[in-house]
């Protein structure tokens, strides 16, 4: 039986995010929906997330010793990663020590907070297919890692860098350099390592948003959302929907896929519990095959579309799961997604066309509230939905246009 307490009591339950974005700030309010005292840490003052938990800090998660002294200070039951770049070799040294537990482990933060820990797992230990792909620590390294293994096109990305930034499509040699820098001015952290990867000819890519959640025996189970289906500009989401039609045998080998990763991120020390919580996986499709690309353990940008598709959406999901509740992955309706940039370099900007945005039929917004606006920062989301899953995409895109970032 779980027990929560109340917020702000000698009884309450207390979770600590990593990371307080917009993806952070729902499962804030997610938790607190189920009276848990939030702990909202960031490395900005004013993040989106602190605005809403009860209690917010702002230091330098990559340090350990920043992150120990907080976490020792705070003492909260979980804490929740949401951002790549944090000292994971601090959270293990704690969740060893029993300190605190780690969503969904220490293990799996470590593996995941950059893609050659996950690829290396993924392909190596699983031998999951994904697609060819060569670590390459310098620019000569790289040229010859394409020249002489993956060839072109290729893609490029940091080692450690979240929605898409670093990353680069190449064509042919001339494009290597600039890859190269791009790279390194997208990183999280500086750490001069890349990936390159050959591209697959896929038809389409997916989430596989995958929760690992407690049984009513105590055990874990493994829940598959609908695929959610989504496009990408320079490794960024724009827009996404659900469902993404898919054959079952392509849905059967992507959850297979999900779970074996997810299982293995899942495993704990003796005498600790198994890892659970939301997982987004990212899947490569053509036809009946499947090729494994990227997972995130915590919810995922383009799976904002459950707010507006899905009873529990994967915020909801990742905050019932952590806390050992019962979760349903059960779709509420076909729809869509579609990211609102900031179009202007500015703080403390304003939205017009709120309005007629909210006009579209079937529509919603979420405006993040983030303090500073950048021409390509994602400000906010319009979400739609409708029985034909094409319509709601061109709601979602409608209603996203209408609202218009300025400088105030």
């Amino acid at each position: 039986m779980t027990t929560l307490g109340t917020p702000l009591s000698a009884h309450a339950t207390r979770v600590m995010l990593l990371g307080s974005g917009e993806l952070g700030k729902e499962v804030l309010i997610a938790l607190q929906r189920l009276g848990v005292e939030t702990i909202a840490v960031d490395r900005y003052e004013g993040a989106p997330g602190q605005q809403v938990a009860h209690h917010a800090h702002t230091i330098a998660m990559s340090d350990p010793q920043q992150l120990k002294a907080l976490i020792e200070a705070e003492r909260p039951m979980l804490v929740v990663p949401e951002i790549e770049a944090i000292a994971t070799s601090m959270l293990e040294e704690l969740e060893a020590a029993g300190v605190v537990r780690v969503i969904p482990t220490a293990r799996a933060a470590r593996l995941t907070m950059d893609r050659e820990g996950i690829r290396r797992l993924a392909a190596e230990t699983l031998g999951l297919p994904t697609s060819p792909y060569v670590f390459a620590d310098t620019l000569e390294a790289l040229r010859a890692a394409i020249d002489t293994k993956i060839g072109y096109p290729c893609i490029v990305k940091p080692v450690m860098s979240s929605s898409g930034k670093g990353q680069s499509r190449l064509e042919g040699p001339a494009d290597v350099q600039r890859a190269w820098d791009h790279a390194m001015a997208g990183g999280r952290v500086s750490h001069g390592r890349v990936i390159v990867e050959g591209v697959v000819d896929f038809d389409y890519e997916i989430t596989l948003l995958t929760v690992r959640a407690l049984a009513a025996e105590g055990c874990v189970e493994t829940h598959f959302c609908e695929p959610i289906g989504h496009l990408q500009v320079h490794g960024d989401y724009v827009e996404s929907w659900q469902p993404q039609p898919m054959n079952a045998v392509a849905l059967r080998r992507a959850r297979e896929i999900a779970k074996a990763v997810t299982d293995n991120l899942g495993l704990a020390a003796p005498g600790r519990p198994e890892g659970v919580g939301l997982f987004g996986v990212e899947l490569f499709v053509r036809g009946e095959q499947v090729w494994f690309s990227e997972i995130s353990p915590r919810p995922h940008d383009t799976g904002m579309v459950t707010m507006i598709t899905q009873w529990q959406s994967e915020f909801e999901l990742h905050a019932r799961a952590i806390l050992g509740l019962p979760v349903s992955t059960a779709l509420k309706s076909p729809g869509a997604s579609a990211v609102i940039y900031g179009g202007v370099d500015a703080k403390g900007i304003v939205f017009d066309g709120i309005d007629a945005a909210l006009r579209v039929p079937g529509t919603e917004l979420r405006l993040f509230g983030k303090p500073e606006s950048f021409v390509k920062r994602r400000m906010g989301v319009a979400l739609a939905f409708h029985a034909d899953v094409e319509v709601a995409r061109a709601r979602a895109a409608q209603a996203a246009a209408c609202v218009v970032p300025r400088a105030a």
